[in-house]
């Protein structure tokens, strides 16, 4: 698809002063491991954005007003390497050009190459929110260290603090690691058996280990299936709607967010239910981040 027949999310056209948000596609899927289609993902998250209402109530804003451009889709052809480099690459210029960076995936193994590009750009210490249903924390699966369980393997390599939400499906040697190296978790049993103010004290206490600069990614399988269920790899016992929100709220008062990503859409036909849901995460998540921003604008 060419970038002049790219659904824009929200069907926003480039306002005419430099928008503050660059929504990216990365259709990239190579090791998924059942459900095929996150290649899809970022198309049908931008379709589906056209009927999210623009207005947000618990805003009382439009966070389109803040400009919001959808580039063109990164080329996944060739090799991994050189494709993930490309990720990385327009991560960094995207970031370096002073815009918040709004990934779409894809499978999760975009995620090391987007935060890779982040890191670069922004020249401080990073940390990274994981919300998932998975660790993600395999070395190797399917004969590569590219895979989409090896995604948050690949970042802790690149030296990063991490803290995931959700998590609820892992292998015995991703336990132990856990275990061994205090890797910072919610677990998804806890987003069910507490309530939301101690979930929400429980999340701004791990976030204060956290760098001031975060780049948040968002697997969708962290999400209940009966919230979403078009993902690759579904898992009972996630999170709700509100939870997330929640949540997310608080990530985006207590820290910088850079860069974010939302990966692991594979739409099913003719039930677009969850390519809505991912769509207005997003829109939510802009919010969040130019609630600041948004409320001047209200004021003058």
């Amino acid at each position: 698809m060419s970038g002049s027949d790219l659904p824009r999310f929200l069907r926003l056209d480039v306002p005419a002063r430099e928008p503050a948000v660059a929504v990216l596609p990365v259709p990239y899927e190579r090791t998924t491991s059942w459900r095929r289609g996150t290649e899809n993902g970022p198309d049908a998250l931008l379709v589906a954005s056209h009927y999210v209402e623009l207005y947000d109530e618990e805003l009382d804003a439009e966070p389109c007003q803040i400009g919001i451009e959808t580039l063109p889709p990164v080329d996944v052809n060739g090799s991994d390497e050189s494709v993930l480099q490309r990720i990385s690459a327009a991560a960094e210029a995207t970031l370096r050009d002073g815009r918040f960076l709004a990934a779409i995936g894809g499978e999760h193994t975009v995620t090391p190459a987007l935060v890779r590009g982040a890191l670069d750009a922004a020249e401080r210490a990073l940390g990274v929110v994981q919300f998932d249903a998975h660790a993600d924390l395999r070395q190797t699966y399917g004969g590569t260290a590219w895979n989409h369980a090896c995604a948050m393997s690949r970042v802790l390599d690149l030296g990063l603090p991490t803290l995931a939400v959700g998590i609820r499906s892992l292998t015995r040697p991703e336990a132990d690691r856990i275990a061994n190296e205090a890797l910072p978790i919610i677990w998804a049993e806890q987003l069910d058996a507490l309530p939301l103010p101690e979930l929400e004290t429980l999340f701004e206490g791990l976030l204060a280990s956290l760098p001031d600069t975060v780049y948040l990614t968002f697997d969708l399988d962290f999400f209940d299936p009966s919230v979403l269920p078009a993902t690759g790899t579904p898992e009972p016992g996630g999170g709700t709607w509100y939870q997330a929100l929640a949540l997310l709220r608080r990530l985006f008062e207590r820290k910088r967010v850079v860069a974010m990503d939302v990966v692991e859409l594979a739409p099913i036909p003719d039930n677009p239910a969850s390519d809505f849901t991912a769509a207005k995460l997003l829109h939510k998540c802009i919010g969040y981040r130019f609630r600041s921003q948004l409320a001047g604008m209200a004021d003058t």
